[in-house]
């Protein structure tokens, strides 16, 4: 299948899904597509299973890619992961099917469709689903990395910045140094800003859903342009 036949698969249950997401988790990782000759993506239902976890595990439980890449490759071992079940990755081209092995069935929770932000997250739960103990969370919260509702709960998005954060912090990368990550953001907020909320006064029960989707767009798009705009200048610093 072509990316767009993928995506055209993945919509009815993930409506907000887009070809630069699918992208993105391509970049990150999450999956690897054949290439034809021709150097176009091809993806096999295997693909098309293992993207249908991903998309899940983000949306109905809030996992951070790590954990997320994790449990994949614990499936992938034969080790039993409570969460939907991907396919087994998709063999060589040389490799025939029936030699793939066979996961274990894997108990199935419950998907519970929350749309963006909706999540509340108490914070003893964030602390525990990102792996950062409560120093590290106020620690994000004095430099605006994290932000609590009114309520005290959190968000979605605030897992998956408490998420990376424990990552880099293995790095020795604290809340001190993110600060710039906080005043980009701000920035792309205040330039884009502009092209949501027109989305979202349209008339019809689609004007939020097409906001949102434009929302996941610009964020992806961001992501890969910073991402690209980071490997490039490390790769300069490492020199020739």
């Amino acid at each position: 299948m072509s990316i767009g036949e993928v995506l055209a698969r993945l919509r009815p249950e993930f409506p907000d899904v887009t070809i630069s997401k699918l992208r993105f988790l391509e970049a990150e990782g999450l999956v690897e597509p054949l290439r034809a000759p021709s150097g176009y993506r091809k993806f096999t239902p295997a693909h098309v299973e293992r993207l249908r976890f991903v998309l899940a595990a983000q949306r109905d439980r809030y996992l951070p890619l790590r954990v997320i890449r994790e449990q994949l490759d614990e499936m992938e071992r034969g080790e039993r992961v409570v969460g939907p079940a991907p396919a087994p990755p998709a063999p060589m081209a040389s490799m025939p099917m029936a030699s793939m092995p066979t996961p274990p069935a894997a108990a199935v929770v419950p998907q519970v469709r929350v749309e963006l932000g909706d999540s509340r997250l108490t914070r003893a739960e964030l602390a525990e689903r990102s792996g950062l103990d409560d120093a590290g969370l106020e620690d994000l919260e004095q430099y605006g990395l994290l932000v609590p509702t009114a309520n005290g709960y959190y968000g979605g998005d605030a897992l998956t910045v408490a998420g990376i954060a424990a990552q880099l912090a293995d790095y020795g990368i604290e809340g001190r140094h993110l600060r710039p990550y906080r005043a980009t953001a701000d920035r792309e907020v205040g330039l884009l800003a502009q092209l949501v909320p027109p989305l979202a006064r349209q008339a019809g029960p689609t004007g939020r859903a097409q906001a949102l989707a434009t929302v996941h767009e610009l964020a992806a798009l961001c992501a890969q342009l910073h991402g690209a705009l980071v490997r490039q200048g490390l790769r300069q610093v490492l020199g020739p």
